[in-house]
């Protein structure tokens, strides 16, 4: 299990990303924040974009493309707020991190303040993982 004190930092850098703003007409960002720490300890964070027509992200892919942009690609542990909630991440989120790299597989996914789980068992026998 990921250790508390490092959970609660990686918990707290999310909800220093975190704070919605408006866009223009009903359009916002940064609702949700998340963070994630990479496999060489690089510590990277992202905001949502709230769009029409499927245009917007996610926080947690915001964060992974500022890890992807140091040519990162391994996560050791990611978390995603909103306000004082932790939000595990959408299904689109979970495909994403898979799909970089086989070892996100095992990515400890921080779920509550208190617990973690690996990104397989939010992706119970996921199809590249045979």
């Amino acid at each position: 299990m990921f250790m508390d004190v490092k959970r609660t930092q990686l918990i707290e850098a999310a909800r220093a990303v975190c704070g919605a703003f408006k866009l223009r007409e009903d359009f916002s960002a940064g609702g949700v924040g998340a963070a994630l720490r990479t496999a060489d300890g690089n510590l990277y964070t992202g905001i949502c974009i709230d769009l029409a027509s499927g245009l917007g992200f996610c926080a947690e892919v915001a964060a992974i493309a500022e890890m992807l942009k140091h040519r990162e690609t391994q996560i050791t542990h990611i978390v995603a707020v909103s306000g004082h909630r932790i939000l595990p991440p959408c299904g689109r989120c979970r495909e994403t991190m898979a799909q970089l790299d086989e070892r996100n597989l095992d990515c400890r996914v921080i779920v509550a303040p208190d617990q973690d789980v690996p990104l397989r068992e939010l992706l119970p026998r996921h199809w590249l993982d045979v």
